[in-house]
């Protein structure tokens, strides 16, 4: 098909800005220019990459697919030619997430990646839509709450653990002196989704009893809602350890199902140690869910020796015997 860098290039930084005006600027071109390139590339491809109107432009479907594409092979190529020219730097392992990583457990997680591997250091991003940014060669790792989709080519991901769904209140509300509440308790109540990385909507209600809902741009307007009064929500562990509020009480939701958090990594991997992280992150998890579980157990064996030490009191105090059945 003919189709030189500089097609890739002038695509991609269409896609980026969202004009070609903007594009023509970043690329250090004129506008007419850039719009030849453009039309060249579509010619050869015989599609049309780009819709555009007096007032707006938007990549088209094969656009926006080849838009990411072009991302990743000039990310590559730019390390290739660095690496022949003897130029090339170890680089960060990016690492992207859009509420949170893995909650609790991701300071930790981190830590723990610095002191075994101090020759990699991890780049951390939040961002709106993370499995794009590994389709476009910007990141080696995302965590995702929501399975990514099953034909994408490009992405490989695994489940790393689950986290528990959690209410998110105003303060002073009448749930929040509750332990934890129930999916039929906020049915009644307008509920907050967040329009990026949202790992709640209405279908988690029963059909019926579903809540009305109002959509907000991000979290930090899902907890500005929240904390005025105007809304409750629904949400993943998670956001509790990432983003605590002074306004808002967090509640675990006993019938509502876990969320998975998934780890999900190019299908080609562009950073040497992909996969030494990908094995770090599930170990360090089991090990963490490990420590959890026989916290919990010896807790309640020192709960059910003080029950039993009770128990044999009361008997004393009566002078009967502390035993039954001998």
């Amino acid at each position: 098909m003919n189709v030189e860098l500089r097609h890739l290039r002038a695509l991609a930084a269409i896609g980026d800005e969202g004009t070609l005006t903007g594009a023509a600027r970043a690329l250090h071109i004129t506008q007419p220019a850039l719009s030849r390139t453009l039309a060249q590339l579509e010619q050869r491809l015989g599609v049309r990459l780009v819709e555009r109107t007096t007032r707006s432009l938007r990549l088209t479907g094969p656009g926006e697919r080849l838009w990411e594409s072009a991302h990743r092979i000039l990310g590559q190529l730019d390390d290739a030619l660095a690496d022949a020219a003897g130029q090339r730097v170890p680089r960060p392992l990016r690492l992207a997430f859009a509420w949170a990583a893995v909650g609790s457990h991701t300071v930790p997680l981190l830590r723990d990646w610095r002191e075994r591997h101090p020759e990699v250091p991890v780049h951390i991003r939040r961002a709106d839509d993370p499995a794009a940014l590994l389709r476009r060669g910007e990141a080696d790792l995302v965590f995702l709450r929501g399975r990514p989709a099953p034909d994408d080519p490009y992405l490989v991901h695994r489940a790393v653990t689950h986290e528990r769904r959690m209410a998110a209140v105003p303060v002073g509300h009448p749930l929040a002196d509750r332990a934890e509440v129930a999916l039929a308790d906020l049915g009644a109540e307008t509920v907050a989704l967040c329009a990026t990385a949202a790992t709640t909507s209405a279908e988690l209600w029963p059909a019926g009893r579903r809540p009305r809902t109002v959509t907000v741009p991000g979290v930090d307007e899902w907890l500005t809602t929240i904390a005025t009064g105007a809304a409750v929500g629904v949400t993943a562990e998670g956001t509790v350890h990432q983003h605590p509020h002074p306004g808002v009480r967090y509640l675990p939701v006993r019938d509502a199902d876990p969320v998975t958090v998934h780890l999900a990594w190019p299908a080609r991997p562009g950073h040497p140690s992909t996969d030494a992280f990908r094995r770090h992150v599930e170990s360090h998890l089991a090990e963490s869910h490990l420590a959890e579980s026989r916290h919990v157990e010896s807790r309640l064996t020192e709960s059910h020796l003080a029950e039993s030490h009770l128990v044999e009191s009361h008997f004393a105090e009566r002078g009967g015997p502390a035993r039954t059945g001998r």
